[in-house]
């Protein structure tokens, strides 16, 4: 793999924004869940994003996110290989 070549599994800004959708139909914080972060996710769930003023500030959030848990994933995937290689 190559460092310019992106992961296969990486996450995508469009799908969390349209789990953050998720929200008109009483479902807060599943975007957090996709994320990476099923604390903050189960505190959106079940207070309703803060009753939704937490979902709205996440609508700038979500791309941070979503760049961050891609860093995470792509480092621990080069661990990994560091390791195996070893």
């Amino acid at each position: 793999m190559t460092i310019n070549q992106p992961l296969a599994e990486e996450k995508s800004k469009a799908v969390s924004y349209l789990l953050w959708c998720s929200c008109f139909f009483g479902v807060c914080g599943i975007h957090r869940f996709y994320n990476g972060r099923p604390v903050s996710g189960t505190i959106w769930l079940l207070t309703l994003g803060f009753l939704y003023i937490g979902q709205i500030i996440d609508l700038f959030l979500i791309p941070g996110m979503v760049r961050e848990e891609n860093l995470e994933r792509s480092i621990a995937l080069r661990e990994r290989d560091d390791r195996a290689l070893l």
